[in-house]
């Protein structure tokens, strides 16, 4: 008789609806019905939440253990499979989410059976946990009475079961063949659709050679046995039952076994671990196949020794599949990022002495000053991750940092063209004010910081980045504090706005409003007045220059230029903006830049040769600049000389403006007197 076991479920499933697959909860299976569906998922699911395990029918059992082990222990919060998680897997799920509700059954596509869903929604919850159940965004929506049924575990009765005859008739190939097509004769039973085996022993029995080799009960009860040997693969193709037509050739030979060489050519070409993962999930489809011919110890010599080679294979390909498939779709960073920010503790946070950030021994990024730079992720989910974990758990070390920041000293900091640096690492970049002289600081917007913090760092920066200003331009302070006043201090004003120089004929008003005691005033504080600029010798230096720089990129809000440094002259580089020169210590003329002092001195030995008349340009000018006799010339043409045809330079005489005649108003009172 028949005996029915009821297995009771002591949990709810519930059914939740559709979801998108970025916003399914942990520990959920998604089930698709094809390889390149589970792929796809999965690959997305690596992207968004950090990586899957995936369960395929065609994995091997150990493969298909190692996947599941790995998300039984909580190294991924998700599992992609085929439907054939609904059979011998026992896990912890809580949500089943179906990516379609449709699958090829071998014939044609057609929709789930509601009992099919219940099979695999029913891994979801366990014991006394309860589950639910859905879709995917994409998949639709499960018809309202297969939910209840599936709720409710309530399904129409079977009416037939599918039945082969076992009752087999091996006196021929034909007999074999028809005790197999016997329909059932029992009420409730219909007949089986072929199986694979049946399928092979047709295609065999109409080769000719296999025929005949098949002409009594024992070898037709052999092809029948080999016919049974299992294609893995489940595609049963020509390969397959080629393999089967040779293997049964070779055990009816008068040996009756399979050629140990013929066997160990066919097993070794399987012994690769190199490939795609179609590749290996095919080698092992083959090494499963020849692990069941070993296991036919009236078929090959020794059977012990290839069943332990078949296994051994199978098993360096399984860890090779386990490798390759958790390599492609577990980003095992972000999976544990995902797991420690859900759970809610404390985060482990390592920062070592070159800045590299590992939270959970997971490297995420670089600290550089109270700035967090992320590591380079694949996906926005992925970099959200990081920067989730990475601001929770630095909150510590920013903490720890800020505090020592605030006790340093000023020598700590220093000014350069990226912005304030505190012993070595950017920490915060310049902002422009109404004073020159004073900058605003902005700290990094990382988050890292909260408000209260952040000010306390702006507070520090700025004290230090004025008292680095205070002390690399001295000068310019000491001459806007200097007491001046009248045309002495207004001139002061526009050498502090210029950062130390000006162009004479900008400053000439306030140069010719000046006393000799304005002048002596001035001279003591640094100034020096030349024929071509006002400025303080003292702020040309090289890094002078680069502060110099940095200020007046700051207040134009462009990027921070090199300045020529100790070289005394340059050629202008179009692509600088406009003032750039003058602000660091250099005048335009002729499209060089020549440093302040060193013009003066060039005007004056200019001045020194023109007096007796046109000249040649000496050696004094031309190693002035160092820049050649092209360049010498364009600065004497900048200057206002010009070269006659034998290359002798003469300052231009430009003619004085004519007065303009003053006409006469016809109707004012002289003209009226002198017509009278």
């Amino acid at each position: 008789g028949v005996e029915f076991v009821s297995r009771p479920r002591f949990s709810s499933l519930t059914h939740t609806g559709p979801r998108k697959l970025a916003r399914l909860p942990p520990r959920s299976v998604v089930v698709a019905f094809s390889a390149a569906e589970v792929y796809a998922m999965a690959e997305f699911v690596r992207r968004s939440r950090g990586g899957a395990a995936v369960v395929l029918g065609a994995l091997s059992p150990r493969t298909r253990n190692a996947q599941v082990g790995m998300y039984q222990a909580g190294e991924v919060d998700y599992i992609v499979a085929t439907d054939a998680i609904g059979m011998g897997l026992n896990m912890d799920v809580d949500h089943v989410a179906f990516a379609a509700l449709r699958k090829f059954d071998g014939r044609a596509p057609r929709p789930l059976e509601p009992a099919e869903l219940a099979q695999i929604a029913g891994r979801a919850g366990r014991h006394m946990n309860d589950g639910s159940f859905g879709t995917t965004a994409d998949a639709g929506t499960i018809p309202a009475d297969v939910v209840e049924a599936v709720e409710n575990h309530r399904f129409p009765p079977l009416k037939a079961l599918s039945w082969r005859n076992s009752q087999l008739r091996f006196t021929s190939v034909a007999a074999l063949l028809a005790s197999l097509d016997r329909p059932p004769e029992q009420a409730g039973l219909i007949r089986a659709r072929d199986a694979d085996d049946h399928l092979a022993l047709a295609a065999l029995a109409a080769a000719p050679e296999i025929a005949r080799l098949a002409s009594h009960p024992q070898r037709v009860k052999l092809l029948w046995e080999v016919c049974q040997i299992p294609d893995f693969r489940k595609v049963l193709d020509e390969s397959h039952t080629r393999l089967l037509g040779r293997v049964f050739k070779h055990l009816a030979a008068p040996a009756g076994r399979l050629p140990t060489d013929w066997l160990a050519e066919n097993v070794g070409r399987i012994d690769r671990v190199d490939g795609e993962l179609d590749t290996i999930v095919a080698r092992i489809a083959n090494i499963r196949t020849w692990t069941y011919v070993a296991h036919r110890a009236d078929w090959v010599a020794d059977p012990d020794h290839w069943q332990g080679v078949t296994r051994a294979i199978e098993d360096r390909l399984s860890d090779a599949l386990h490798d390759r498939l958790t390599n492609r779709f577990v980003d095992k960073r972000t999976a544990v990022l995902v797991r420690r920010l859900r759970d809610g503790g404390e985060m482990a946070a390592v920062v070592t002495g070159e800045g590299e950030v590992l939270v959970e021994g997971q490297y995420v990024g670089r600290l550089a000053g109270f700035a967090f730079l992320p590591d380079r992720t694949e996906t926005a989910g992925a970099a959200k991750t990081v920067l989730a974990a990475a601001l929770r758990a630095l909150k510590t070390e920013i903490s720890s940092r800020l505090d020592r920041l605030i006790a340093d000293g000023d020598d700590a900091f220093t000014l350069a063209p990226d912005g304030i640096f505190w012993r070595g690492e950017a920490v915060a970049i310049l902002a422009a004010t109404t004073d020159s002289l004073r900058p605003g600081v902005e700290p990094p917007d990382s988050g890292l910081l909260e408000p209260p913090a952040r000010d306390r760092l702006r507070r520090r920066l700025t004290e230090a980045a004025h008292a680095l200003i205070g002390r690399d331009l001295a000068p310019l302070v000491r001459l806007r504090e200097g007491g001046l006043s009248g045309a002495a201090r207004g001139l002061a004003h526009q050498l502090v706005e210029a950062l130390g120089s000006l162009p004479r004929q900008l400053a000439r008003q306030q140069v010719e409003a000046l006393s000799p005691a304005d002048r002596t005033a001035l001279a003591r504080l640094g100034v020096r007045f030349g024929t071509e600029s006002v400025f303080l010798p003292a702020l040309l230096k090289p890094a002078t220059q680069s502060l110099r720089a940095l200020l007046w990129s700051t207040r134009q809000g462009c990027p921070t230029a090199t300045p020529p440094g100790p070289k005394a002259a340059v050629m202008v580089d179009p692509a600088l903006p406009a003032g750039f020169h003058d602000a660091v210590g250099y005048r335009v003329a002729g499209g060089v830049a020549v440093r302040v002092d060193i013009l003066e001195r060039f005007a004056a030995e200019a001045r020194s040769l023109a007096k007796p008349g046109p000249f040649i340009p000496s050696r004094l000018l031309l190693s002035l600049l160092g820049l050649g006799p092209a360049a010498t010339a364009a600065v004497l043409t900048g200057l206002g000389y010009e070269p006659d045809p034998e290359g002798r330079f003469r300052p231009i005489r430009r003619p004085k403006p004519r007065p303009r005649p003053i006409r006469a108003n016809p109707d004012s009172p002289f003209a009226v007197l002198k017509r009278l």
